[in-house]
Order: structure tokens, then C-alpha cells, then sequence
């Protein structure tokens, strides 16, 4: 199977259904505590168990934040939405069925802008955003002949946030899954850990001839937690289904898993429809009466949303839509630029202070896989090193050495510049001493440069820094360097 091209006369179709964990503290229908990672079973009440006579109350944050997002995709929110039963039997749902939203779920008809890899811009239809519980979770590793049951997760609140069938790649698919990855976040209703599930994909993909006028049979593959192996999945799926269709067979609709390690997917079951789950109204829970003064609540509380965000980077600081769209893809991110800005003189320096923090900083923040919120270099410290750029007491390749032991050590930049002697020299005649230095040591390659190889320039440039131990202004050095060589 060829997954690096596609053939020609087939059209991807790709829809996503995103499961976001809310950030509340307990469960939607219970009271028992959502935290990650506590030992097995420790955090499941009665409720969530599916004890006999044990009723369901709803979470009103849950329903606050669904309503959150709903306002920032610009959907439309239900005045009235219920909960439904979904039927079906699996070890980790203890009650028999998954309390879901079904005909009437709280956000409907919203959309998403992303950004094209050729520039432009298309806008993706958000068809639902539902709230619903989680099950829980089967385990297997290190029990022999066995699986375990661990139902702490059972009840933790969902917003399950279904698209169009819109995407037409893999890759447009990941430029939307990373867009609603970054605007929960900013939104703070779900923290968007991937790793540990509270963000999640079922990625829905099927293939027509060019001008058809149905879509293929779909395929869903089910839980992929990452933004590779969502593509990777994808990417594989596409061309299993063509190779299938090609080679005269048909698509079975169907639940499939990915395999990151063989790089494939393969079979789970056959894919239910609506009416396999019977779903019918919980005669548990009323309806979900969302009042128009709770919205407006809502609404005041929305903050500044990416696109938002990144045109004001554009206008206010003169950014590319580029840098302003990378700094904006995290809060945190943006917020430590802002800060830097701030301390480090306003957008004079913004060009300056946007390719250190999307550069050196963010490189040193993944390499160590640290919080932006506990990096090594705080902002006040990146400004303070982005001054000593601008006032010319070191040059930028010194800065990165500086950065580099600011980061090991947690110093400050004045601090690390006086302790390791890193003062950038400015005097003339030191410089040109260093120049003359260098000449005198290499008369062959001056009488060459002088004869017309104008790119022996750049030797002499490397050898008089080196005598200068990177510490010569660079563009002082030029300029006189450029004088002496073609003085005669």
C-alpha cells in the first residue's frame, strides 16, 4: 500500500467526532472526584457504579461549559436539550447504558475557521457539540489471563463535538482537530491532554469518485489520542478503502482500530446505527432548561479567542499572520509573549521578542517537556536578555549561548554575561587589531581575495571573530573588515 500518494479521481471525505473531558471537579452526575490518575476504583460512587435506586444530578459546570463553547463557535444553544439512554453491553458501563444526548443536544449548527497549508482559509460546519458520561476502562497489562475493570472514569463529563463531513485530508483534518484542541483550552473547559484521554478522536473517513453524488461508505476509527497517529490513520485508511474499491470489492461499514506500531488499521465490529442503541429519553433527568440570563452570564466570561487574538498580534505588533498563528496556538504561549513584550519595550522589539519565544524559548520548553508556567527563563528574565540584543552589550549568537546556561541555571542574563565575560566589544580599535591580526596571518588568501575571490570575505569574517571570540559587533566588523581588505 502506497500511503505517500493518493489516486487520482477519488475524492477523501472525513468527518471527526472530538471527545473533550470537562474540566469540572466531579462527575457530571455524580459528586465523585474527576482527578487523573488515582489507584483503581477509588473515585466511583453508587451513582456511577449503577447501584439500584441511585439517581443521576446533573452537573451545572458541565452544563456551563458546553454552553462556553457553543458561544465561541458562534452555534446555536438550546433553549431546552435532553438526556438519553444509549443501549448497549460492554464490561466498563456498568449501568447497561451511557446517559448521552441524542435528538436534542445543547449546541448545534456552529463552525470553525482553518487555516489551508496553501494560506487560505475554510471554514469547517460543527454540526453538534453534546454532553454526555465517559465509561470506564478495561485494563490488561499484567493480568494474566484476565482483564480488570477500572470505573473511575465512568460519569466524567463530555462534550462530545461532531463536524460535517468537511475535511478533505488528513492534514485538514489535523489543522481542525489541532484548532478545537486550542480553543478548549483557551476556553479552560478541557485541559486537552492527549495522553492521558481527556481529548480524543473517532475520525469518520470514506472515498468517492470525483462528481459523485453520494458519499462512500464510511469508516470509523475509533479513539486515536494523538495528532500522528490521527493522521497516520487516516492517511492509511484512505488508501486501503481505494485499493478495496479498485480492486472491485466494497466498503463494509465498520469500527476500526488504529495500530501505531504495524502502522495500520484493522476490524473492531461492525458499525452500529442510531437504532442498535435504542435510545430512548432518561426518565431520570429533566430537561435542561438553559435560561437566555445564563448565556449572557456565559458570554461575559468568554476571553480572547485565537483568531482574535492573532489578528490583534498582526495589528498591533506587525507580526506575520505566520508568527502570530504559531504564538497564538496556546494561551500560555501567548500570554508568556505578551509578558515579554511587555518588560522588554513594547512592540519595538516584537519581531525580535516572536522569534525567540516561538524559537529558542519553545524549543527548550518541548526539549524538556516543562510548563510554559515553570520554564527556566520566565518572561521578565527573556526581556531582560532581549535588551542586552538591543542596547548591543552581546550579539544574538552570544545571546543563545547566553539563553542556554540562563535555562541550565535559572540566572539572569546580566547576571550570566558579566560572570562568563560575554560583552560584546564595540571599540574600534580592538576590533580593527584583531582584523590586522588576521590579514597578517594570511597573506595568501588576502592576495587571492584581492585578485577578485570576493568570497574569501567570509573567511575573513570567521577568522577575525574567532580572534574575538565571538565577541566583535558583527556589524562593526564588516564594515571595517570591508575597508581593510579592499584598501590598496
Amino acid at each position: 500500500m502506497n500511503q505517500n500518494t493518493l489516486q487520482e479521481g477519488w475524492e477523501v471525505v472525513i468527518g471527526l467526532e472530538i471527545h473533550a473531558q470537562l474540566a469540572t471537579r466531579s462527575k457530571i452526575f455524580s459528586g465523585s472526584a474527576t482527578a487523573y490518575g488515582a489507584a483503581p476504583n477509588s473515585q466511583a460512587s453508587l451513582v456511577d457504579l449503577g447501584y439500584p435506586g441511585m439517581l443521576p444530578v446533573l452537573n451545572r459546570e458541565a452544563v456551563r461549559m458546553a454552553v462556553k463553547f457553543g458561544l465561541a463557535t458562534g452555534s446555536t444553544v438550546a433553549a431546552r436539550s435532553f438526556f438519553a439512554r444509549k443501549n448497549y453491553f460492554y464490561p466498563d458501563l456498568p449501568k447497561g447504558y451511557q446517559i448521552s444526548q441524542y435528538e436534542r443536544p445543547i449546541v448545534e449548527d456552529g463552525s470553525l475557521e482553518i487555516m489551508l497549508e496553501d494560506g487560505t482559509k475554510k471554514t469547517i460546519g460543527i454540526t453538534r457539540a453534546h454532553l454526555e458520561e465517559d465509561a470506564g476502562k478495561s485494563l490488561h497489562e499484567g493480568l494474566a489471563n484476565a482483564s480488570g475493570i477500572d470505573l473511575n472514569r465512568a460519569g466524567t463529563p463530555l462534550l462530545e463535538i461532531v463536524s460535517e463531513p468537511d475535511l478533505r485530508s488528513a492534514k485538514e483534518a489535523i489543522a481542525y482537530l489541532k484548532k478545537v484542541h486550542t480553543l478548549v483550552r483557551y476556553l479552560e473547559i478541557c485541559d486537552g491532554n492527549m495522553q492521558e484521554g481527556s481529548f480524543r478522536c473517532d475520525a469518520n473517513v470514506s472515498v468517492r469518485r470525483f462528481g459523485a453524488p453520494k458519499f462512500g461508505t464510511r469508516c470509523e476509527i475509533k479513539n486515536v489520542n494523538s495528532f500522528r497517529y490521527v493522521e497516520k490513520a487516516i492517511n492509511y485508511e484512505v488508501v486501503r478503502q481505494i485499493d478495496v474499491l479498485e480492486g472491485g470489492g466494497t466498503i463494509r461499514q465498520e469500527t476500526r482500530l488504529y495500530d501505531s506500531t504495524k502502522d495500520e488499521t484493522r476490524s473492531m465490529r461492525s458499525k452500529e446505527e442510531a437504532n442498535d442503541y435504542r435510545y430512548f429519553p432518561d426518565p431520570d433527568l429533566l430537561p435542561v432548561t438553559v435560561e437566555t440570563a445564563f448565556i449572557d452570564a456565559v458570554r461575559a466570561t468568554l476571553p480572547e479567542l485565537p483568531d482574535e487574538k492573532a489578528a490583534r498580534f498582526v495589528a498591533d505588533y506587525g507580526l506575520s499572520a505566520y508568527d502570530a498563528g504559531v504564538l497564538t496556538s496556546s494561551r500560555e504561549l501567548a500570554d508568556y509573549y505578551e509578558a515579554v513584550v511587555a518588560v522588554a519595550g513594547g512592540p519595538a522589539c516584537a519581531k525580535l521578542a516572536a522569534n525567540w519565544v516561538t524559537g529558542d524559548f519553545s524549543g527548550a520548553v518541548n526539549r524538556d517537556g516543562v510548563e510554559i508556567a515553570d520554564a527556566n527563563v520566565p518572561a521578565a528574565a527573556l526581556a531582560g536578555l532581549l535588551g542586552r540584543i538591543q542596547d548591543e552589550t552581546i550579539s544574538g549568537k552570544i545571546a543563545k549561548d547566553v539563553f542556554e546556561i540562563m535555562w541550565a541555571e535559572r540566572a539572569l542574563a546580566d547576571a550570566v554575561i558579566e560572570a562568563k565575560g560575554l560583552k560584546q566589544i564595540t571599540d574600534t580599535g580592538a576590533i580593527e587589531s584583531a582584523i590586522d591580526a588576521v590579514m597578517a596571518a594570511n597573506p595568501k588568501q588576502l592576495a587571492e581575495y584581492r585578485s577578485g575571490k570576493d568570497r574569501l570575505f567570509g573567511f575573513f569574517v570567521g577568522q577575525s571573530m574567532k580572534a574575538t571570540q565571538g565577541k566583535a559587533n558583527p556589524a562593526q566588523l564588516n564594515e571595517l573588515l570591508k575597508k581593510k581588505l579592499d584598501a590598496t
